[in-house]
């Protein structure tokens, strides 16, 4: 696998506003749609154009999550980054909603499933474009303008949660022998996939990639992590809280904590830890992170 050169290769892409909206306004919605996203439970659900086969991605975000953030803190032309893109769900949405976007992956595989989906989309006639990278997130600064980006959002890879054989154990014992039973889903072997990592180690790495994308945040753009905490070897690792403490220490603002409730997407769940060790399933909520640039 061949990574783009380590030089300054800034994107010929757009960042400015095309709609009316005041000058002072966060996004495009009126007041009306703005009470919807007031609630800090989020729901979503999946939709034909999501890909829900494990043997292509191993953790695919619904398109439905990156399309509410988006709507909620840009404007139609401004530019958005997915710095774990993998097989592009943020740029689908953002091309449903008309906003530039750019995304980054270290795996090829990722990146040439990401512009086969862009590829297969309706043409977009209204001047924005979506891009897909393969580079490591740590070289994003290389290809902006400081202050140009309007929205970076992401699901990260999830630490180290995947690099081991799939148990099931959240799904009922009598289905938990499925194809991918036992099989190792980990995204990739480089040592610098953030899905190799433990979980502190993890969260240092993504303060150091969050660190060189803040110069290239507008102010008071907003900055959103999906992340879930780790269960392992009968412990729970707080994830989310380890990247609070990172991003806010490398110069973010910690704006909103928002659940993903996930129960109505989890169906025939085990019975996990009964009856001695009362054990709560990451399966059914995960936390998105809102950071802002102050």
């Amino acid at each position: 696998m061949e990574l783009a050169k380590k030089e300054n290769q800034q994107l010929n892409i757009g960042y400015n506003r095309l709609c009316d909206c005041k000058p002072t306004h966060i996004n495009c919605l009126n007041a009306k749609e703005w009470v919807k996203q007031q609630v800090a439970v989020w729901e979503f659900f999946y939709e034909k154009r999501d890909i829900r086969e494990k043997d292509i991605h191993p953790a695919v975000f619904p398109i439905s999550l990156p399309k509410k953030c988006i709507e909620l803190f840009t404007h139609k032309g401004e530019l958005v980054l997915d710095p774990f893109a993998g097989i592009g769900s943020t740029l689908l949405a953002a091309r449903d909603l008309e906003r530039n976007a750019v995304g980054f992956d270290l795996n090829e595989k990722y990146i040439d499933f990401t512009k086969k989906r862009l590829s297969q989309e309706p043409l977009n006639f209204c001047n924005t474009q979506q891009m897909a990278i393969l580079d490591d997130a740590l070289n994003i600064s290389l290809y902006f303008e400081t202050e140009t980006i309007a929205l970076a959002v992401t699901s990260p890879p999830y630490a180290n949660m995947l690099n081991h054989q799939r148990l099931n154990k959240s799904i009922r014992g009598n289905l938990r022998e499925n194809k991918y039973f036992k099989k190792v889903q980990q995204y990739s072997n480089n040592k610098r996939d953030l899905g190799t990592m433990k979980p502190q180690e993890y969260a240092e790495a993504l303060g150091e990639i969050y660190k060189g994308i803040l110069p290239l945040l507008k102010p008071k753009a907003h900055c959103v992590i999906n992340v879930n905490d780790l269960w392992e070897d009968n412990r729970r690792y707080p994830t989310h809280s380890y990247i609070i403490e990172k991003l806010e220490k490398v110069g973010y603002e910690l704006r909103n904590i928002i659940i993903w409730d996930k129960r109505k997407l989890v169906n025939k769940v085990g019975i996990y830890g009964w009856p001695s060790n009362y054990i709560t399933f990451s399966t059914t909520f995960e936390y998105i992170l809102d950071f802002w640039k102050p």
